[in-house]
């Protein structure tokens, strides 16, 4: 039988990069991904082996020690990962925005400084945008910085930072005005800072505290933070690309890496709930016979893997779209909004197919069930994704009346 979500034209490197990451899915991350989960434990052991796979550099530039590989190469190893355990991807995700940001928008210098060391995993990434106050609507951000001398002074409030505690490295966007008269568009004057800070909770540099781990429904072993700037002052040179107003395209750009990534984690666990559906629905017996021979739950399996396909082609398409260097925020925005959507209904379908078994946490669709809902809201709600799906639709349809 033909294995779902598989994707055509690849290159045999690339194919060999997904079967050493499938395997390591299999026997390092599933048999110990629940366990950890319940703990709410950080999975160092598996984060060293993909450190040890090379996997944190694998689309880095090779002159920097990274592979040089593709966004659909990094999206097909993502659906994998999220396969075994979504966090895990997460992990992974954040750490490689940060690294396309600095590889498109970074001066020579900052590209030099910190793409080696995030090719080796020694500096691990996250990004800022959310606060406390606002969501979606980054315009409207209030954490600021201000020219102090050769420096500049931030503060600020930040919110739902993955990796928040345990990266070496943050992307924050914030507001700056210096250069930016009165009246100039808010996305204008937003600039991207990179912060160097130690690992860990508390305060990991003068000016800079990161309060603790936000406790959450789904999505555990991850760490998920606030970052609190009180007075951090940061050198010029760490403005991302060396100029200030550009941070909000700089974080759009990364955001559709992000959504892409997204879609693949709902791909990824989407393919696992089915696989647990359908293995489960020809062990269990009622009337007599596996329900895996009873016509609705047949059903059940036809749409659940129609989802897993077409969710996984939609994924393909805009990773593939960003690859050529098109414009893909159409693409994305399709992809992680039909991913995500899909990923809750088969998740859904296999914690129907489970009965009372799912919601045991000895089950490991328990889980699934409580990660599939975090996929609705990151990088963009469903009603983002149809504002931009929308307004990029009318752009290309124009009423020529």
């Amino acid at each position: 039988m033909a294995r779902l979500a598989q994707t055509a034209g690849l290159t045999d490197i690339q194919q060999e990069i997904l079967s050493t990451v499938r395997d390591f899915v299999d026997k390092e991350i599933i048999p110990v991904a629940t366990g950890l989960e319940h703990r709410d434990e950080y999975p160092q052991a598996i984060v060293d082996g993909l450190k040890e796979l090379g996997l944190f550099g694998l689309m880095i530039p090779e002159e920097y020690g990274g592979l040089g590989e593709s966004l659909l190469t990094y999206a097909l190893c993502v659906e994998e990962i999220a396969r075994g355990w979504m966090s895990v991807s997460g992990i992974i995700n954040t750490h490689f925005i940060v690294a396309y940001m600095l590889k498109q928008h970074g001066t020579q210098e900052q590209k030099d400084h910190y793409l080696p060391r995030m090719a080796a995993g020694d500096i691990r990434g996250a990004f800022s945008m959310s606060e406390p106050a606002l969501g979606s609507d980054v315009s409207a951000i209030t954490s600021k910085a201000v020219k102090d001398g050769d420096e500049y002074v931030l503060n600020g409030q930040k919110m739902w930072l993955t990796n928040g505690g345990t990266s070496s490295l943050v992307a924050v966007l914030v507001r700056s005005d210096e250069g930016h008269p009165e009246g100039t568009a808010p996305h204008k004057s937003m600039t991207t800072f990179l912060i160097e800070k130690e690992p860990g909770f508390g305060e990991v540099r003068p000016g800079l505290t990161i309060p603790g781990k936000i406790d959450k429904m789904g999505y555990k072993g991850v760490d998920t933070t606030e970052l609190i700037m009180d007075g951090l002052r940061l050198p010029a040179d760490r403005v991302l690309g060396g100029v200030t107003g550009r941070g909000f395209y700089q974080m759009m750009d990364g955001v559709e890496v992000g959504r892409v990534n997204v879609a693949a984690r709902g791909c990824g666990v989407a393919h696992r709930a089915f696989e647990l559906g359908v293995s489960y629905a020809q062990q269990r017996h009622t009337f007599g016979k596996p329900i895996a021979q009873h016509q609705a739950i047949q059903f059940k399996l036809a749409e659940m893997a129609t989802k897993v396909e077409a969710a996984h082609a939609m994924m393909v398409n805009a990773a593939r779209k960003k690859d050529s260097g098109e414009r893909n925020d159409l693409e994305a925005g399709m992809a992680k909004y039909l991913a995500s959507e899909y990923c809750k209904e088969v998740v859904e379908d296999a914690f129907r197919i489970h009965g009372g078994y799912g919601f045991s946490k000895e089950y490991e669709i328990e889980r699934l069930y409580r990660e599939a809902p975090m996929l609705l809201i990151g990088e963009g709600t469903a009603e983002i994704q149809k504002m931009i799906i929308g307004r990029r639709l009318l752009e290309e349809y124009r009423f020529q009346g």
